[in-house]
């Protein structure tokens, strides 16, 4: 009979991250197709889903950052943020070289969730999401009909507009890894596409 690891994270870990992924998707799926309401253009229906899901991901970002910050274990900020570190910067760069000397050898990294690099690319993912979801959700209120309006309309659709690609590449990136863990077993997608509870 097989046994089952238990699951690392919380289920309030789990529901965050599955929701902001599920959120992130929707989002870039239907930039594909939209067509905004703006001037000489009439909004259709996936530009308001793309709308309504972005505040929705807004508020799975919240509260995957109100999860981090509250968490008595698993990652900490320090980890996912280690650029003000001295110790956890030279860590993040031995993960690094090891993981380029395992690529030099045509080896798979052993990248896992408590590797320096899966952390620190956390924590950038986070920021990242976070800010897509922050000016779409600004813009949302602040918008006046004209994407390429000036003054603060301008500067948020400028962050939002020219951070897309690199969630496009980000979540690629993430998916595809995870993907490979999972099939190399080196990581379960149990492990954050699972709602049961904490074993």
């Amino acid at each position: 009979m097989e046994t089952t690891l238990p699951l690392r994270h919380t289920r309030l870990t789990r529901l965050a991250h599955m929701g902001l992924a599920l959120g992130v998707i929707v989002q870039l799926l239907t930039s594909l197709v939209f067509v905004p309401d703006a001037p000489g253009e009439t909004a259709n229906i996936y530009f308001e889903i793309h709308e309504y899901s972005g505040l929705a991901s807004f508020g799975f970002a919240l509260l995957f950052w109100l999860v981090v910050m509250s968490r008595k274990s698993g990652t900490t900020i320090g980890e996912l943020f280690p650029w003000f570190s001295k110790s956890r910067l030279s860590t993040l760069w031995s993960d690094i070289r090891a993981s380029l000397g395992a690529i030099k050898q045509m080896k798979l990294p052993h990248i896992d969730e408590t590797s320096a690099i899966a952390h620190a690319i956390h924590g950038l993912g986070l920021l990242l999401i976070l800010t897509m979801a922050l000016t779409g959700t600004v813009y949302y209120f602040i918008n006046n009909g004209d994407p390429d309006a000036g003054g603060l309309v301008g500067v948020v659709m400028f962050f939002h507009m020219g951070l897309a690609n690199v969630v496009w590449a980000y979540l690629i990136g993430h998916a595809g890894i995870a993907l490979i863990h999972h099939v190399t077993s080196q990581l379960s997608l149990r492990e954050m596409w699972s709602l049961k509870q904490q074993g």
